[in-house]
């Protein structure tokens, strides 16, 4: 699929958000709707919970401490914010940075549904338990962080199965709190290149 389809859908999904007035609560506190950056035919795919201050203040997911650290772990592994594709489950940020509520959770879910449909990636990353648990819904993140798990995603727009890979990580903002984790975080991240090697062998 040529990019500029890809990229031209994604925004009809943006604009979709706006004209069904998702959440217009959360809409109202928030400065702006933060879609989505990044590669629009990428083979990754990193999913967070919700904007914080600085990614509601520039409309681009994962730009505040816990961006930053994310960049960091991209390098290790060879890779570039411009290779991936990054978003949230939540568009808008929550008051105080609050936890997302599970309504506003479930309210965004099929656009991302429609986002990660548009793109088919082929290893989504769940940063965090919400990410994780709104693909992996009974799944504890201390146990199972940094193993992968083959899933099928049955899309409510389609019949379509996108069949993908879920690695599911600890959020980058517990490295922020929690210097041990930093390095479990490092090398959880190892495990992603050995993924998308793995799949297209």
């Amino acid at each position: 699929m040529p990019k500029t389809n890809t990229a031209m859908q994604l925004a009809s999904i943006q604009q979709q958000i706006l004209d069904d007035k998702i959440c217009p609560e959360l809409a109202a506190t928030a400065t702006q709707l933060v879609f989505g950056d990044g590669n629009p035919n990428a083979d990754i795919v990193f999913i967070g919970e919700a904007p914080g201050k600085n990614e509601d203040e520039q409309g681009i997911p994962f730009v505040g401490a816990a961006g930053k650290f994310l960049n960091e772990m991209l390098e290790s592994i060879g890779l570039k914010r411009e290779d991936i594709y990054i978003t949230n489950i939540v568009k808008y940020r929550p008051p105080n940075n609050r936890d997302p509520l599970p309504e506003e959770k479930k309210a965004f879910l099929p656009y991302l549904q429609s986002q990660l449909e548009v793109i088919a990636p082929k290893v989504v990353v769940t940063l965090g338990r919400h990410s994780t648990n709104c693909f992996l819904p009974d799944l504890q993140i201390s146990k199972a962080h940094g193993e992968p798990k083959r899933v099928k995603l049955q899309f409510k727009q389609s019949q379509d199965v996108l069949e993908v890979v879920i690695l599911p990580l600890y959020h980058p903002a517990a490295a922020l709190y929690n210097g041990g984790m930093r390095q479990t975080l490092l090398d959880d991240f190892a495990a992603i290149p050995l993924i998308i090697k793995k799949l297209k062998s």
